[in-house]
């Protein structure tokens, strides 16, 4: 590939040895604008290169430092709970009336700054060696999830559900496998589980965003719960 001096020079050659040749045959034969040849005939050297003009401010100016808030509240959030692209691009329509950057332009910010802002606070982190004492009374609390789980039925794979109440403080737990994770297979769960353990918790179950307990995950920790 020709440098532009090379380039120059070869098209002020060829006007030289064809004075007839015109500056549209020039053109077509080095595969240039006719521009740049009206430049290496007028001058020997190359104009020098325009400075790029300033990119125009973002659309997503007014929206960054939103945006940055709710990543750096991503950094102590359960994982399940962190903000997707999605869900920032839906807070700044609803929560901060921001609709001037469409969800590319959200997606691509996101993407860049979260990288950066976990650099930033990796970076700045101290490690501190302790502990997070984990306070449970007998029989007070337990949690409840669903997992995925492969079983053989007369022979052939299956995939089922497999409920699991346990009990905070002892971990005592009860497990019982569903087809699904319908209400009807939740409910039955709790029964079987409530039954096996001769009681119920004295304060509270925690559940983590299942479809059975909630029917919406709203902003920050509030849910709609399900009616039933």
């Amino acid at each position: 590939m020709l440098s532009r001096v090379e380039l120059f020079e070869r098209i002020r050659r060829d006007r030289r040895l064809e004075p007839e040749i015109s500056q549209r045959e020039l053109a077509r034969r080095y595969g240039v604008h006719r521009r740049t040849v009206r430049e290496a005939l007028h001058s020997p050297v190359p104009p020098p290169r325009k400075k790029p003009s300033k990119t125009r401010a973002s659309v997503l100016g007014p929206a960054m430092d939103w945006i940055d808030a709710m990543l750096r509240e991503d950094l102590s959030a359960p994982r399940k709970q962190r903000h997707t692209a999605r869900r920032i691009y839906d807070r700044l329509r609803v929560e901060y009336d921001f609709n001037l950057a469409c969800y590319s332009t959200v997606c691509t910010y996101v993407n860049k700054r979260r990288a950066e802002i976990l650099a930033d606070a990796r970076e700045g982190r101290v490690h501190l060696e302790g502990t997070v004492p984990q306070l449970h009374a007998p029989g007070a609390e337990a949690e409840v999830d669903f997992a995925d789980v492969w079983v053989r039925l007369a022979g052939e794979p299956m995939q089922c559900h497999l409920f699991t109440l346990r009990l905070s403080y002892s971990g005592k737990a009860v497990h019982r496998v569903y087809i699904s994770e319908a209400q009807e297979a939740f409910m039955q769960g709790h029964v079987e589980a409530f039954r096996v353990l001769g009681g119920v918790p004295t304060r509270h179950i925690r559940y983590d965003n299942l479809k059975p307990a909630v029917n919406r995950v709203c902003f920050g920790r509030t849910r709609v719960e399900s009616q039933r």
